[in-house]
């Protein structure tokens, strides 16, 4: 892969001219907001007539690191930033009910990444949102299996730095909540869905929009456990009310454990999947 520092061109660099600007004489001319350049204008670039170059700056920013450090393809991880982190390893081991998805995520995440090794880290790269929780728990796992991970934040009150495990070289923050779904699937080979609330539901349901009306390829979409997917979504009600088709069901598998998880990914044919996943169903 070519470096692009290392390409060639006939044009001055722009970081130049922000650097020799900063030593061009004080006047009131220089001092003036309109004589800033343009792309080195922050209160220019957050008008909100620069949305759409915000957008696509958000677009590319993150594009062209993962291209760059050699992501190919990932497995992403949704799941709730309130699943607790255990204390301690024998707590983990312990854990139940909520507390026990932390685990389930970490051991996931090492299995993926042990694989994703095998390509030198280009397939399978364990993708978060890079939050605490079962985010934390993703990429803890990938980093203990020796690999790299990636993490996508976004400006939150409550969440204000990105979790200690996600690869600093893959780790971005994001402004734009659309966007930021965009990269989640755009590389995505599997999407892991764990226990959550309001945003892990909103990703969810997106995922399986997309699938489903073929904006997106057809890729394993896992949800891990039964008891808290049956208690919150209704999927027999639904085909019911004749709001989605039966076939939709097979969309999705609903596993428990990580050995289950990958089993169902390698097993994944893209249709045609076991029905015993879905509520009520043998």
């Amino acid at each position: 892969m070519t470096d692009r520092h290392d390409r060639q061109s006939g044009f001055r660099d722009a970081g130049e001219d922000i650097r020799t600007s900063r030593g061009v004489p004080d006047t009131p001319q220089t001092r003036a907001p309109a004589y800033r350049l343009a792309f080195a204008d922050d209160e220019f670039l957050c008008r909100d007539e620069l949305r759409p170059v915000r957008l696509q700056l958000e677009l590319l920013k993150p594009e062209l690191a993962m291209s760059e450090a050699g992501v190919e393809s990932t497995v992403v991880l949704f799941g709730g930033a309130r699943v607790p982190r255990p204390a301690s390893e024998d707590e983990e081991v312990e854990a139940t009910g909520m507390a026990r998805w932390y685990r389930v995520a970490r051991l996931f995440a090492q299995a993926v990444t042990e694989r994703s090794m095998k390509t030198g880290g280009r397939e399978e790269v364990i993708c978060t949102g890079g939050g605490p929780g079962v985010m934390e728990a993703g990429n803890r796992g990938a980093e203990e299996a020796g690999g790299k991970s990636i993490g996508l934040s976004i400006v939150l009150p409550h969440e204000q730095a990105p979790n200690a495990y996600v690869s600093p070289e893959l780790c971005f923050n994001f402004h734009y909540f659309a966007v930021r779904k965009m990269h989640f699937l755009m590389r995505a080979k599997a999407v892991a869905v764990f226990p959550g609330g309001f945003g892990t539901l909103d990703e969810t349901f997106e995922t399986l929009t997309l699938i489903q009306t073929g904006r997106m390829k057809r890729v394993p979409v896992l949800l891990f456990g039964r008891e808290f997917w049956e208690s919150v979504v209704n999927f027999d009600a639904l085909v019911k009310a004749g709001t989605i088709a039966e076939a939709d069901l097979d969309l999705f598998r609903i596993v428990e454990t990580a050995e289950e998880a990958l089993e169902a990914m390698d097993g994944w044919e893209g249709a045609g999947t076991k029905r015993s996943h879905v509520p009520g169903r043998t």
